[in-house]
């Protein structure tokens, strides 16, 4: 009999399993579904797939019809221009895109499928594509796949259960372990190693240490795989529920050091005089803390890691001062290298920048610091408070209490200006054209620096209003002129 949870995964493909069935194939879902519709959960999900706790009870059913919203993988004995034969009637829509690699994808009434052939590949030492070769066995097929838990396959129709590597097992056990030699499996994919972070992350799997062996020997292997998968994978493991355990993964197996050198770095030494707590666990503890925002655990993964460029030593202990701007610098660097968007960059790069702003103001939040505060942060204020609230990591509560009422004082003066003013689009009271118009000059360094002066007084002493903008304005421009 189906469990309840995978029927809307049985029915989703029933019809197109018919349709291979009939043409002399077979047709089997693999990889996540498969997984998922076991743990009746996706990857990171506390317990089910459940909002929240207050959530209303869901039948199996509706549980599995939300597990099954995403793609659909299929793999099948049938080569590409039969699997594109077969479905092109079929379909809603087909792409080809994949086809030298042996993958057709097609849309069915807004579900989307991926269908390969079965296949062996693997990598050269120099190559970042993988070899591709096709063949007829759904057991050799999976053995080539990342992990066990992944490596199981439902044969349609009829929803058999094909697992000759012992996934079901070590999914109850919560193990990973590869199919074949963890050597093999990650010499065919390097990004396997990564991919073990997530799995460790995200499910609280245990690795075996053979796979923990392999990885610290070949992680140096990491080097043939393009940047822009290495970028998509730590995307998917810093939006996991708590990534702390994939990160620690990746620094003790040496695989940090691949992509991402300023990580492992941060384990810094203690501070002998002020026994300064290790940069490295403060760090992974802010990215636990902060929302599963992709961005914003992104800059809480790098918001110090310019802190070792700036260490030094004084009479009160170790200090690092401007390692904000250092490591916004720094940031800047990575995320290129990564091949992040220049989008991406700048908002890591400015929360990074600006996550020391919040401990500047000491003494009281005044009007002007606010209307400062707000303008340099722009449109990521809410993720900026957030940073800067995650960044507080101290086991003193006297401490964590005092900074917390802190920023509730600051977000209620934001609250407070917000609602005399335009704070969230601060801008001087007159525009280019009317310092012009006024002063009698064209475009050039002079409007520049006349916008600038006014901006400053709005920040300083808040709106004006025209008649005062041009009194001032005149003011200046006398002064600049003597």
């Amino acid at each position: 009999m189906i469990p309840e949870r995978v029927k809307p995964l049985a029915e989703a493909t029933e019809e197109l399993a018919r349709r291979f069935a009939a043409a002399g194939y077979s047709l089997y879902i693999v990889g996540g579904s498969v997984r998922d519709a076991i743990l009746a959960k996706s990857p990171g999900a506390p317990s089910s797939p459940s909002s929240s706790p207050s959530s209303p009870p869901r039948s199996a059913a509706q549980a599995g019809q939300e597990l099954y919203q995403t793609d659909i993988d299929l793999t099948t004995d049938a080569r590409p221009e039969a699997i594109e034969e077969i479905v092109t009637p079929w379909a809603d829509a087909v792409w080809l895109q994949g086809k030298l690699y042996g993958t057709i994808g097609c849309m069915r009434r807004s579900r989307r499928y991926e269908i390969t052939t079965h296949r062996v590949e693997t990598y050269r030492s120099d190559s970042r594509k993988p070899e591709v070769l096709f063949g007829d066995s759904i057991e050799v097929d999976l053995s080539r796949r990342d992990f066990t838990v992944n490596a199981m396959a439902l044969r349609m129709p009829g929803m058999e259960l094909i697992d000759p590597w012992g996934g079901l097992e070590d999914l109850a056990a919560g193990r990973l372990r590869t199919p074949l030699t963890p050597e093999e499996s990650f010499s065919d994919d390097p990004l396997r190693m990564m991919r073990a972070a997530r799995f460790i992350a995200g499910f609280g799997f245990e690795p075996v240490p053979e796979l923990v062996a392999a990885a610290e020997s070949l992680h140096e292997r990491l080097a043939i795989v393009s940047p822009e998968r290495i970028r998509d994978e730590l995307d998917r493991l810093l939006v996991v529920p708590k990534p702390s355990p994939g990160l620690w993964f990746l620094v003790r197996t040496g695989l940090a050091d691949e992509f991402l050198p300023e990580l492992p770095a941060l384990e810094l030494e203690q501070d002998p005089i002020q026994r300064h707590k290790d940069v490295l666990a403060h760090t992974l503890a802010v990215v636990d803390k902060a929302s599963p925002d992709r961005l914003l655990r992104l800059a809480a993964l790098l918001h110090d890691i310019g802190k070792p460029r700036t260490r030094s030593y004084g009479p009160e202990g170790v200090s690092f001062h401007h390692h904000d701007v250092v490591g916004s610098r720094m940031a800047r660097d990575r995320m290129k290298a990564l091949h992040y968007s220049g989008e991406d960059i700048e908002v890591v790069s400015t929360l990074v920048e600006l996550h020391l702003r919040f401990h500047t103001y000491r003494l009281g939040w005044s009007d002007r610091a606010v209307r400062r505060y707000v303008r340099d942060a722009g449109p990521l204020l809410e993720r900026l408070n957030e940073l800067t609230r995650c960044d507080c990591t101290t086991r003193n509560a006297a401490k964590a209490r005092e900074l917390a009422e802190r920023m509730d004082e600051l977000e209620s003066r934001i609250t407070e200006l917000r609602s005399l003013e335009e704070l969230d689009a601060i801008r001087p009271d007159l525009d280019g054209n009317q310092v012009m118009e006024h002063l009698g000059i064209r475009p050039g360094r002079a409007v520049g620096e006349a916008l600038e002066f006014l901006l400053d007084l709005r920040l300083d002493e808040g709106p004006l209003g025209e008649q005062e903008a041009y009194r001032r304005l005149d003011a200046w421009w006398a002064s600049r002129s003597t």
